[in-house]
């Protein structure tokens, strides 16, 4: 996984860009589905609209941000030089 600052070139900020290898995207699919009650047991294949998933890509608005709590980085959408108030 790969978090950083987006390419956008709004008024507002760049956004945040994180990209997923395929393995990552089956696990957040796998990992929703058991937040929902859905229970697999054994092999699987998870496809994503009829294909296997070679990468994945989230991107958060400038109006949001994400954390990293495995190094408790924060990237706020609006650019890493911004202060927001109390959260």
């Amino acid at each position: 996984m790969e978090i950083k600052y987006g390419k956008g070139k709004t008024q507002y900020g760049p956004g945040v860009e994180i990209n997923l290898t395929g393995n990552e995207v089956a696990t957040a699919i796998a990992a929703y589905l058991t937040a929902h009650n859905i229970h697999i047991d054994g092999a699987r294949t998870i496809r994503v609209n009829g294909d296997l998933c070679s990468t994945g890509r989230v991107y958060v608005d400038p109006s949001g941000f994400a954390i990293d709590h495995n190094n408790g980085q924060k990237y706020d959408g609006r650019g890493p030089n911004i202060k927001r108030g109390p959260e």
